[in-house]
This record gives C-alpha cells, structure tokens and sequence, in this order.
C-alpha cells in the first residue's frame, strides 16, 4: 500500500462515517484492530449476521469511493 492509498482510505472511511457511524467503526475495528466478528459484534452491541451484512456493505461502499465509474 502507498502512502496515497493509505491516504485515500483514510478520507473514504472518514466519508462512511458521516454516512453510517457503525458501519464505519466497524471497518476499523476489523481491519485497523484485527477483532473477530465475533469481537466486533460484541463491541457494537449488534448480532454476528448484522456485522456481516454492514462489513459486506461498508466494503462495496468503499471499493466504490475509491474506484469511482468514469464519467461518460
């Protein structure tokens, strides 16, 4: 990873925040912590299926911010 990249999810995730708050909590408690789902669910108060679903979704999200379509 690039400085630039490490960057740009910095922002990205910073934007998930203003978006949905545990969604993006939870991208750093996984990724940033290293807690299980297990861990993660357990510190957000949420079932494992609702930290799978948000993950899923926070990830798209992301893979979207950074890798926006070209314009046509």
């Amino acid at each position: 990873s690039s400085p630039e990249a490490v960057l740009d999810l910095s922002r990205a995730l910073d934007r998930l925040e203003v978006f949905d708050p545990r969604k993006a909590q939870l991208v750093e408690l996984r990724f940033y912590l290293a807690l299980t789902m297990d861990e993660a669910a357990d510190v957000l108060a949420i079932s494992v299926a609702t930290a799978e679903r948000d993950l899923k979704f926070a990830r798209s999200w992301l893979h979207r911010e950074l890798h926006p379509a070209p314009s046509v």
